[in-house]
Order: C-alpha cells, then sequence, then structure tokens
C-alpha cells in the first residue's frame, strides 16, 4: 500500500464497494486487512453516515423495521482494507435469542478482531451515551485503540448547544483513556463530514508508515 502525504480522502472513501455481508465471527473474510467499524444505536443515522462520507446514495441501507439488521457488513476499499458496518442495537422487538445473538457477535468482533483499527461510534447528538453506548465502549476499551464519535443529526441543534453536547461527551469518554474524536456530524447539510473523512482516514497512515520502512 502506498498512500502519498497529501490525500484526497473524498476520492478515498468514494471508492468502498460492498463485499461481503455474514452473520457469524466464522464468516468474516480473511483478518488481514485493515478494517474500520462503524456502530450506533438503530436509527442513529449509521447508514446515512456510511452513504455520505463514501459519496454514494445507498452503499450502506436501513431495514424498513430499525434494528432488524443483524448481519456484518463489509465494504472494500481495495487493498487498503475495509469499512465495516455492525449491527445496529437497542431497537428492534425481536426474541431474546436473537438480541443475545447480537451482543455475542457485537462484543466477540470488538474483543477480538485483529484487523480492527479503529471503531466509529454514532450517537444521536440529542440522546448521547445511552447505556448500550457505554457498554459498547467498554467491550471494545480494552484494545486501546481509537474512538471517533459522531454526533449524529447535529442539525437538529443550535451551534451552541452541538459545541456544548461535543463538549460533555468528550469530557465523559476522555475518562476512559482511549484516543478520542467527538464531531457532530449531519448528513443533512454535511456538517462534519470533511472531518470526519479526514480523522477516519489519518487511520490508515500508521499503516502506510510500516509498510514503507
Amino acid at each position: 500500500m502506498n498512500l502519498p502525504e497529501a490525500i484526497n480522502w473524498e476520492a478515498f472513501f468514494k471508492r468502498a464497494r460492498f463485499h461481503i455481508t455474514v452473520d457469524a465471527l466464522s464468516g468474516l473474510p480473511p483478518d488481514d486487512r485493515m478494517e474500520v467499524a462503524f456502530a450506533g444505536r438503530s436509527n442513529a443515522g449509521k447508514s446515512s453516515a456510511i452513504n455520505s462520507l463514501t459519496m454514494r446514495q445507498r452503499l450502506a441501507f436501513s431495514s424498513k423495521t430499525p434494528g432488524r439488521t443483524q448481519h456484518i457488513n463489509y465494504f472494500s476499499l481495495e487493498e487498503e482494507g475495509y469499512l465495516v458496518d455492525l449491527p445496529g442495537y437497542g431497537y428492534a422487538e425481536v426474541p431474546k435469542s436473537v438480541k443475545l445473538h447480537w451482543q455475542r457477535l457485537l462484543a466477540d468482533y470488538l474483543a477480538t478482531r485483529m484487523a480492527l483499527s479503529g471503531l466509529v461510534l454514532l450517537m444521536d447528538i440529542r440522546h448521547p451515551l445511552t447505556v448500550l453506548d457505554q457498554q459498547l465502549l467498554q467491550w471494545f476499551a480494552p484494545r486501546k485503540r481509537p474512538v471517533i464519535v459522531l454526533l449524529t443529526k447535529s442539525d437538529k441543534l443550535s451551534r451552541s448547544v452541538r459545541l456544548q453536547t461535543a463538549g460533555m461527551v468528550r469530557k465523559e469518554l476522555g475518562n476512559m483513556g482511549l484516543p478520542l474524536s467527538v464531531i457532530p456530524f449531519s448528513s443533512v447539510n454535511r456538517e462534519g463530514v470533511e472531518e470526519a473523512r479526514e480523522v477516519i482516514g489519518s487511520l490508515w497512515r500508521p499503516l502506510a508508515q510500516r509498510v514503507s520502512v
């Protein structure tokens, strides 16, 4: 892999293409390419965020019934690796056995996937840091890898409230000792899209440096 010093991140993410969907860890692709995972509560705007970052209208799409999607979807960035769309959590009226399956799938992936280099956590800016969000972060925290928080639907709040909420989230999560970025984000007015591309894209730079040595 050979990433130049100055990268057009819009073009970088625009290359994303659907690769595979799986519903068990045994179906994951080989653990030999860098992965950045997207997670969030159902209806937090995860699919819209992925589509905005990649400049694709329907690369990722939601079930008509929020929370029903129970698969891990991989989007390939060619030899650079994958964007990984994890199942939404915390919404659907589904059998307990199905919810337990989702929980095990998420927890095991976040805790054991060696290729996972960073987590993009999406939270509705009006309802951040739910119990389930914090539980997911607890699963991931031992990995000591970067967390990028996108506070979605930021267009629903005034600028002052957006900044206040972002500061509160940054302070709360700072106690976890993880490399952290918190970005107000809107797929409607595109607030935070360019910043998110740059911050998420920066996760690829250490790999580029290792390859070039």
